[in-house]
């Protein structure tokens, strides 16, 4: 049985699709309604970012930093110390790619209330090519001190992390991306940062699903097709990715013969290793990591490109089949 809330149309061929970057801008608008302390700061990536749905309305409130990632992160952390929630979007690649120094230092180390938001992550960015596919931000970001990573299944699981990073006080790191992708869940989903969503788990489960981000929908389709196959299959989608749900997890390793994370990242240092540094200190579990395998992205098409990484639903498919007879 799915999770309650989740969007009606998921199972269909002509499922829903939406921009993350949409969440972020609609989100960010409605937090800047209710709130007048909120800055938004844009490395003259406004449209393509969706940042200028605040600036139209708030131009007073709104800071062109131009091509200069470094100075924009460090200008939101003075903006913070005054009192602002500053929010900050560029590609991912370059934000938190060209900046981290000055997010770990100006932001991070001094506990700025600022909001880092990174557009166009993963392969998915197709055409723009490696330059520009942030495939390394969720392992660069994690391992700063007190930052919170997330990454939405989608334009409402985004819009939520938006307006819930516009209350948190201290950094926060949301990762989305540019192509659109399925609608998994509705405006009523429940949210809860730093909780897992129990997609569907069924009580003969053999194998559990994790998924992070815009992937959650292949984690799904790929978890009905195994279990109608004999291979009983659990879904679990972990928007935050840290602090992860290591209630929920340690449940999980309790309940499965094996777990496999999916990712539009790479394997080293993602979503991957956060499960696999939980589970080998405290429930040592089979992991399988799906996600990019130690390479740089290219150029091609979003459908194109997650066929080649095996992050599509046949190859999520075809792993868990090596390990199970049908």
């Amino acid at each position: 049985m799915l999770a309650k809330h989740l969007d009606k149309k998921i199972h269909e061929d002509q499922v829903e699709l939406a921009h993350t970057r949409d969440g972020y801008g609609q989100g960010l608008l409605e937090a800047g309604r209710d709130d007048s302390r909120i800055v938004a700061l844009c490395a003259d990536l406004t449209e393509s970012t969706r940042t200028h749905y605040f600036a139209e309305e708030f131009p007073n409130r709104f800071f062109e930093i131009g091509i200069a990632e470094q100075n924009m992160a460090s200008v939101a952390s003075g903006l913070a110390a005054m009192g602002k929630v500053p929010f900050i979007a560029s590609y991912a690649m370059f934000s938190p790619g060209r900046n981290w120094e000055q997010i770990r230092t100006t932001i991070a180390y001094n506990e700025s209330n600022v909001k880092i938001v990174g557009a166009h992550a993963g392969v998915s960015v197709g055409p723009d090519g490696a330059t520009h596919q942030a495939i390394e931000d969720i392992a660069l970001m994690r391992v700063i001190p007190g930052m919170t990573v997330m990454a939405p299944a989608d334009i409402h699981e985004a819009q939520k992390m938006v307006r819930w990073a516009a209350e948190y006080i201290g950094p926060v790191y949301i990762r989305i991306g540019r192509e659109k992708t399925p609608v998994v869940t509705s405006e009523e989903s429940p949210f809860v940062p730093g909780k897992a969503l129990e997609i569907y788990s069924p009580d003969d489960a053999k194998v559990a699903l994790l998924s992070t981000g815009t992937l959650l929908h292949n984690a799904i389709m790929a978890g009905k097709e195994l279990t109608e196959a004999g291979i009983s299959t659990a879904v679990y989608h972990f928007g935050t990715i840290k602090p992860l749900d290591t209630e929920t997890l340690a449940d999980i390793v309790t309940r499965f013969d094996q777990l496999v994370t999916i990712e539009e990242h790479q394997v080293a240092g993602g979503f991957g290793s956060a499960v696999c540094e939980y589970v080998c200190e405290h429930a040592p579990t089979k992991v399988t990591r799906m996600g990019v395998q130690d390479m740089f992205g290219q150029s091609g098409s979003q459908e194109d490109l997650l066929q080649h990484y095996d992050m599509d639903v046949a190859s999520i498919i075809e792993l868990v089949t090596q390990s199970y007879e049908i």
